[in-house]
């Protein structure tokens, strides 16, 4: 599909083969399965790649003219015309790499296409936040500090992951909620606010650890330009609107499957507001659908949290129409925070019920924070009679 998307006058062919293309994608994932109950999240991940890969297929079949970049007017042909502005919010268009080898062009191609997830330098990404580069540009810099990001994002994961494992029930295949009843009020939030802020955590290092691996791996060993590679977040956690938060500084790696999946139809039916529900219904529906594969049932609060982010950001454009002031500073910030932090703990808690944090994601042997780190801190614990959990919440 994404070899024909780059061919002129397919249209018709790829409407064809888009029913074929689904049905191959959606029937491996209910076919083949994970029976051990620790890589039952993997049954989780095989969801989410055949939703993706679904709607890759979609997009490529229902765009008539195919998948086009900023400056072609049909697939490989350009329009003679000057340079075509930046995209997004970055000062220069990211710039690509050519195939080494003029007989592997039509793969080169297919490739960039299906693996171009944020659509920089394509027609679909128009207008799409380019986080700003704080890396040198200088091939060996660029590598060396991508390196060095990557290790920290593993070590992030790791820790947090691991951390995690620690809470009872949560920390299982079988899975347990992040609101311990046993525990008093206050500690009994603390405790789900932590685990909550941890599962965000993990979901953004590892973003940001598969990004650095597969930049590496391009500028290393492909020849591709550090100026392809832009960061593919922007400092989330110092969003200080809904509406920064959501379209600027968290990573718009799925952006177009959530258009796919109810932003498009969303925007047919009525328009902007169409769009804006559409698209977090869209996200909802990818995010829960693969989790059915867990075995546990299907959960409608993890579609209404992302269906609320739609009427939330509508707040924040009401209180900009009435007072003239936009969300932002201080009180934007613990705004962000009530909605992401305070909010979305059911969501966290569906996820952990239905055995995340249980999930075999690092083996041991692999992860420092389990065979070093955790032990160490148990070690100067053990006299103290308290364990890690204790230490952290604050009660027994």
């Amino acid at each position: 599909m994404g070899y024909l998307a780059r061919r002129p006058d397919t249209f018709t062919l790829r409407l064809l083969l888009l029913p074929l293309v689904v049905a191959v994608a959606v029937g491996i994932y209910f076919r083949f399965m994970w029976t051990e109950p620790h890589h039952n999240i993997y049954n989780w991940g095989q969801g989410l790649l055949a939703e993706a890969i679904s709607a890759k297929a979609i997009d490529f079949a229902w765009r008539k003219e195919g998948m086009l970049k900023v400056d072609e007017v049909q697939p490989g042909v350009t329009k003679k015309s000057h340079a075509v502005k930046a995209n997004g919010d970055a000062h220069t268009k990211p710039a690509t790499s050519d195939p080494t080898t003029s007989s592997l062009a039509w793969l080169y191609d297919a490739l960039e296409v299906i693996l171009s997830n944020r659509g920089l330098g394509w027609k679909f990404g128009m207008g799409i936040h380019v986080p700003r580069e704080e890396r040198s540009l200088k091939r060996n810099s660029f590598l060396f500090a991508t390196f060095i990001s990557f290790v920290g994002s593993y070590m992030i994961f790791d820790l947090l992951e691991s951390l995690i494992k620690l809470v009872p029930g949560v920390g299982t295949p079988h899975g347990g909620t992040i609101f311990r009843a046993e525990l008093p009020f206050f500690y009994r939030y603390t405790l789900s606010t932590a685990i909550h802020v941890a599962t965000g955590s993990c979901i953004l290092a590892a973003f940001q650890l598969f990004y650095d691996f597969i930049t590496i791996f391009a500028v290393l060993l492909l020849g591709s330009s550090p100026s392809a590679w832009p960061p593919v977040l922007d400092h989330p956690w110092q969003s200080d609107s809904l509406h920064i938060f959501w379209s600027k500084r968290w990573h718009q790696i799925l952006r177009e499957i959530f258009f796919v999946f109810g932003g498009f139809f969303g925007k047919s039916i009525a328009g902007k507001f169409g769009l804006l529900f559409g698209t977090f219904i869209g996200s909802g529906l990818y995010h829960e659908l693969p989790a059915y594969a867990l075995g546990r049932g299907f959960d409608t609060i993890v579609p209404l949290f992302f269906a609320l982010q739609a009427p939330l950001l509508l707040c924040e454009k009401v209180w900009y129409k009435y007072t003239g002031y936009r969300v932002s500073g201080l009180y934007g910030r613990l705004w962000v925070y009530f909605c992401i932090i305070i909010l979305g703990q059911p969501l966290s808690n569906s996820w952990h019920m239905r055995g995340l944090g249980g999930g075999l994601m690092l083996p041991p042997s692999l992860s420092p924070a389990r065979q070093f780190i955790i032990p160490s801190i148990q070690y100067f614990l053990k006299g103290t009679g308290t364990n890690i959990l204790e230490f952290i919440v604050g009660s027994t």
